[in-house]
């Protein structure tokens, strides 16, 4: 018999109290990822002679050179991811194909095609808006900025996506689901998660908690895509294009990706509505998804998000002793 997505988890050392330990750790790594940031930025104040703790949000993310402050934003979830992939193979005893997939190996296609059918897509959409209110947009464009930008985001912006997927899809999607034997509970609470966390983000501060259904909604739009996929796959693939292509396309001056990218918006962030929040959530991701359900010819929908987890037989999956 074939383990679902959630029940791969059964294949390693998957007692409760592991993953409370687990998330620890990966906490810890994410605080030591952002200590080059933070070094950095303290350097840089006090060479301007300023108070770090006195600066709002904006000025800190104006304090760092664009490039190095992407750079070092960046490395703290490649750090991060480090450490989940150390959790999950050493305190979990499982594999990152494991973590990644119900398949006997990872489907690098699916990652690939989503990946480039949404940038695309995506960059379509951005240069749609500009052509049709170019008055909200300069050219950006430094070709030597613009090169050292590229190499940060191809080599880290993948690893910051991965992170974020592997930790909440991932290891806490399978994680939760194992402990309380069912599907729905681990794609909302991740995906509520997923969201908050997010609330730090001068967007924010800018849209209101309205964006808030944006950053919840994609959650439960990649949650969605994992359980019917049975795999991390497209979620991978659909996250670091969005993040990427977006970093070397379009920014803005309160957005959380300060890039030197080849478009500026400098509209009033206050015109995002309907359009940049709710337009993504209730019809572009509900029609990507019932794209994919025919691509990869999804069934039974109300089992795979609704159903419970059902631990497999002994002998389904490698029994491990500690």
């Amino acid at each position: 018999m074939r383990l679902n997505y959630i029940q791969q988890a059964y294949k390693g050392l998957h007692d409760g109290w592991r993953y409370i330990v687990g998330i620890m750790i990966v906490i810890f790594f994410v605080v030591a990822g952002q200590i080059p940031y933070t070094v950095a930025a303290i350097v840089e104040a006090h060479r301007q002679g300023l108070n770090l703790f006195e600066l709002n949000e904006s000025d800190l993310m104006g304090l760092l050179e664009s490039n190095l402050n992407l750079a070092l934003m960046l490395l703290s979830f490649a750090v991060a991811l480090v450490g989940i992939f150390l959790v999950n193979k050493f305190l979990h005893k499982m594999t990152i194909t494991q973590l990644t997939t119900s398949r006997s190996k990872i489907d690098w296609k699916r990652f690939w095609v989503i990946f480039f059918a949404w940038g695309i897509i995506s960059s379509g959409l951005v240069l749609l808006d500009y052509f049709a209110s170019p008055e909200h947009y300069v050219f950006n464009f430094d070709l030597n900025k613009f090169l050292i930008l590229s190499v940060i985001a191809i080599a880290l912006v993948p690893l910051q996506t991965s992170c974020e997927e592997y930790f909440f899809r991932g290891y806490l999607m399978q994680g939760i689901g194992v402990v309380t034997k069912n599907r729905w509970l681990p794609l909302i609470v991740t995906s509520v998660i997923f969201g908050l966390l997010h609330i730090a983000n001068p967007e924010v501060d800018q849209l209101g908690y309205g964006i808030m259904v944006y950053y919840i909604g994609t959650g439960l739009f990649l949650g969605i895509m994992t359980l019917m996929d049975e795999g991390l796959e497209l979620a991978l693939g659909f996250h670091a294009a969005n993040n990427l292509f977006t970093a070397l396309l379009v920014t803005a001056d309160w957005t959380a990706f300060q890039t030197y990218s080849i478009l500026k918006d400098t509209s009033d962030p206050t015109r995002a509505g309907f359009g940049d929040v709710f337009m993504p959530v209730f019809v572009m991701f509900p029609l990507i998804l019932f794209i994919l359900s025919k691509v990869y010819k999804w069934k039974n929908w109300k089992e795979k998000l609704f159903g419970n987890i059902q631990e497999p037989p002994k002998e389904d999956y490698k029994i491990i002793d500690e």
